[in-house]
């Protein structure tokens, strides 16, 4: 089953290959031509990865019902991240100079002509999703490490080697195909574990058993404090600067499918976080009704599958967890990728950037940077140090922190401008940093040390780029012209 799997993602690569990668832009946006049901299942499958199908069900099961604060504030966020951004970034990006990376996007809009905000944007994509990548990788060490008894560092290699393959040869086509085939899997396997766990234990009645186990186990709000609340739910900001799903909404054909998109696409994601949650809830009634001793709460799904299911099942669900792995880390390299390519290399190159002659050669430069990255992520997982969910909320709050903001007001506020941009950015990066170094050991002190570091990031963020933005100079006559056409374009879609 895994072999086949492996054998289909490499024939999507190849399919990639021949039909989107003439260009950086068919390379790195797929030509802007993707549907509505792949742009909405590549959303949802490069977002949830390993963690929903490892780090999620490990919360839960750790913690209870509690954790299903974070699913609730995923859910929000991602249905307002359709409604605010997703149909004007897609809008404004193509009228931004036809920008296929967000630094790019970031330059055009504020006319930047120092290259100074393409490079801070850059470099903050480069590590963060080096880092980002690092956690999907640790997902597939552990995969491989739990569910073959193989040795951790061989799956980490096996996991980046068949992605590094489909993405350096088929781009962003290959890399959106292979996610909606993935969440297909994902949304199967999140249906079916629960279901037939409960048939296998007690039915309904199974809830009774894990609320005697322990009373804050179904209790949503006793199982945590008022700050983890809080620090759950505010997941949910992180989806405004991710720049992996961001580039979704700036490759659909049209903004036209963003209504039928967006239905798809929150029906998929909250699907799959209920079957993670019960996952995990099941998992506190099941492991000691099997007698089973299970030394890491993350590796949970994986003991479901394994004493639940036929092996050919069994092989099904691990490749559900393969697809929500690498359908991550795939678009976390290429995005990485055309951020070296586009904001890193192009300035290098200087005035034979905009030549059509040497479109192969910026192909070729993003295919390099791919493996580059992957390596570098590789040489970071391999002694892993952390949970997969902490790992995860590190990158998601550093991008949520520097990009959330300035996404919003670039897309909202004619007043933003190029030095408030910047700030914003750093400041952003900057607090998120230091809060995870310095604040968060001190959490044992003070219960408030323990709030998730996206908070203070987002709104120290959020107003040194409005405040440096008042004091600076403020944008050309272009500005509004750019924000008439975006808005005259939004108005053409709903008639």
């Amino acid at each position: 089953m895994i072999v086949a799997y492996f054998i289909i993602l490499l024939g999507i690569g190849y399919y990639g290959y021949k039909q989107a990668t003439s260009n950086l832009s068919e390379y790195m946006l797929g030509g802007r031509n993707i549907g509505p049901w792949v742009t909405a299942l590549s959303a949802g499958a490069s977002d949830m990865s390993g963690w929903m199908i490892m780090g999620l069900p490990g919360e839960v099961y750790s913690t209870g019902l509690s954790a299903l604060w974070l699913a609730i504030g995923l859910t929000i966020g991602a249905y307002i991240n359709y409604l605010v951004v997703a149909p004007r970034l897609r809008v404004h990006t193509e009228l931004a100079g036809d920008a296929i990376t967000l630094p790019d996007f970031f330059k055009n809009r504020l006319n930047d002509q120092s290259n100074i905000i393409k490079i801070v944007s850059g470099l903050i994509i480069v590590v963060f999703f080096t880092l980002y990548t690092h956690s999907g990788l640790v997902s597939g060490g552990k995969l491989f490490q739990s569910a073959f008894g193989l040795d951790y560092r061989i799956g980490l290699i096996v996991i980046a080697a068949i992605v590094i393959l489909y993405t350096f040869f088929g781009g962003y086509l290959a890399v959106s195909i292979t996610d909606f085939f993935q969440g297909v899997i994902m949304l199967i396997a999140m249906i079916m574990v629960p279901i037939v766990t409960m048939l296998k234990l007690n039915g309904l009645d199974t809830f009774g058993t894990i609320a005697e186990m322990k009373p804050t186990n179904l209790d949503l709000f006793k199982g945590t404090t008022v700050i983890g609340i809080i620090s759950f739910l505010a997941w949910g900001l992180g989806y405004f600067g991710q720049p992996h799903i961001l580039v979704r909404f700036m490759s659909i054909r049209s903004i036209k499918l963003f209504p039928f998109t967006r239905r798809i696409g929150i029906s998929w994601m909250a699907v799959g976080l209920l079957g993670a949650v019960l996952v995990g809830l099941l998992g506190i009634a099941f492991v000691p009704a099997q007698g089973v001793v299970i030394k890491d709460p993350e590796t949970l799904f994986i003991l479901m599958g394994q004493v639940l299911f036929h092996p050919l099942v069994g092989g099904f669900l691990l490749a559900a967890i393969l697809a929500a792995i690498m359908s991550t880390i795939s678009s976390q390299l290429l995005v990485t990728s055309s951020s070296l390519t586009e904001d890193f290399y192009k300035l290098i190159r200087g005035a034979q950037a905009n030549s059509s002659k040497h479109e192969k050669e910026f192909v070729l430069v993003g295919r390099i940077s791919v493996v580059v990255v992957a390596l570098v992520a590789i040489l970071i997982a391999w002694t892993p140090n952390d949970t997969i969910l902490n790992l995860v909320g590190n990158a998601w709050a550093g991008f949520g922190a520097s990009f959330g903001p300035l996404v919003i007001l670039s897309l909202y506020w004619k007043g933003l401008t190029r030095t408030g941009a910047i700030s914003g950015m750093i400041a952003g990066a900057l607090t998120v940093i230091l809060w995870i170094v310095f604040i968060l050991p001190l959490g044992d002190v003070n219960v408030f040390f323990n709030l998730y570091e996206i908070v203070p990031g987002f709104i120290v963020s959020l107003i040194v780029t409005i405040v440096v933005s008042l004091f600076t100079q403020k944008p050309g006559s272009f500005v509004l012209d750019e924000f008439k056409q975006v808005e005259q374009q939004l108005a053409d879609a709903k008639k």
